[in-house]
């Protein structure tokens, strides 16, 4: 489990933390057009590449590039994350339309998500405001109160099969062409999902006609499944570790679930450039404005945020048990510790 040494950090006062981090926000026009190059062409190099081997018959090649691919996709939905935190560039109006053309590459409406992405900021860790971009997630008690039906579903919706698997595919594929948890708010979230929705056809449609149906399914749907479970797995882990934080609404702290709810995701560095830093998650939610390539600054500057809520790749795949919040011992715990500690079957057959 993550290494979590929080007493300096969290002994110090928040909003000064706030402060200092504020002299990081200010974003480069030409850093950013940069990680946009390096992202964006090595994208489009990979797609063709991928093509050009399947229809050669070169199909270690296709094999080869379809993680670079996957992963250089999850650094283009990233690019358009900090676009919606006005993070990327300085203009708003930039950040907004780079946001829009991404978000056709990456199946997810843009201004859609950046209102429920920006309720996630607000709510994360709250224990009265779950449902909205976050990851359910149920108390002990809650758990317990349920029926059995109940109790089954949510154990198949927290199985790994469905999280990293069914549920990336219904999320990026399906869920997002209609404004899920929005459809009764005006029509800003329907003009941006259908609006999306119609540009995807379009570059879908002329891909299609210049490579074929077959080739552009056997290129494209991989990427994407890849890259949407990758996704998927990162949001997962950045908020789903034992020691997390989750609290009622009396005693919640939108800074303190920031800071204590948000992992150190500690990856190689490899990993760290495809994934855009996105695992310096705690800074994130501390000052969500910072660009993602001034966030290792950020940690370089002040080594003692590295050890709060610190999460390695190997420490991470142990999250993947921690599906309930016990209230008493403050941390997620398993199906298998609830049985432990109370001794009851939790579902018919356990």
């Amino acid at each position: 489990m993550p290494s979590i040494d929080e007493s300096e950090i969290l002994s110090s006062d928040i909003p000064r933390w706030r402060r200092t981090l504020g002299q990081y926000r200010t974003p480069s026009a030409l850093r950013g057009s940069y990680e946009l190059a390096v992202t964006v062409i090595p994208f489009a190099l990979a797609w063709i590449l991928m093509y050009w081997a399947l229809t050669h018959g070169h199909m270690w090649l296709y094999a080869l590039l379809l993680l670079p691919a996957a992963g250089l996709l999850v650094r283009l939905f990233l690019i358009q994350h900090d676009c919606g935190h006005r993070a990327f560039f300085a203009s708003r109006k930039v950040n907004d339309w780079l946001g829009r053309l991404i978000s056709v590459l990456t199946l997810t409406p843009y201004d859609h998500w950046r209102r429920a992405h920006s309720i996630h900021h607000a709510t994360s860790g709250n224990l009265a405001r779950r449902g909205v971009g976050d990851v359910d997630t149920l108390t002990v008690a809650e758990y317990l109160a349920r029926p059995p039906w109940q109790r089954l579903r949510y154990r198949a919706y927290r199985h790994p099969s469905v999280m990293f698997g069914i549920g990336p595919f219904f999320l990026f594929v399906l869920q997002n062409r209609l404004p899920a948890g929005f459809m009764r708010s005006g029509w800003l979230p329907w003009a941006s999902t259908m609006g999306t929705n119609v540009a995807i056809a379009a570059v879908a449609g002329l891909l299609i006609w210049a490579v074929g149906l077959p080739a552009f399914l056997l290129v494209q749907a991989p990427v994407l499944l890849v890259g949407a479970a990758a996704g998927v797995w990162l949001f997962y882990v950045q908020h789903q570790f034992e020691r997390t934080y989750w609290a009622k609404r009396e005693a919640w702290n939108v800074h303190e679930a920031g800071l204590r709810g948000s992992s150190h995701y500690d990856l190689p560095g490899v990993l760290k450039w495809f994934t855009a830093n996105i695992g310096v998650h705690h800074v994130h939610h501390l000052a969500s404005q910072i660009p993602y390539y001034r966030l290792p600054e950020v940690l370089r500057d002040h080594p003692e945020l590295r050890g709060v809520g610190r999460l390695t790749l190997l420490q991470s795949f142990k999250c993947v048990r921690l599906v309930l919040w016990d209230e008493e011992s403050r941390r997620l715990i398993s199906f298998k510790q609830l049985r432990r500690s109370s001794g009851l079957k939790l579902v018919h057959g356990d």
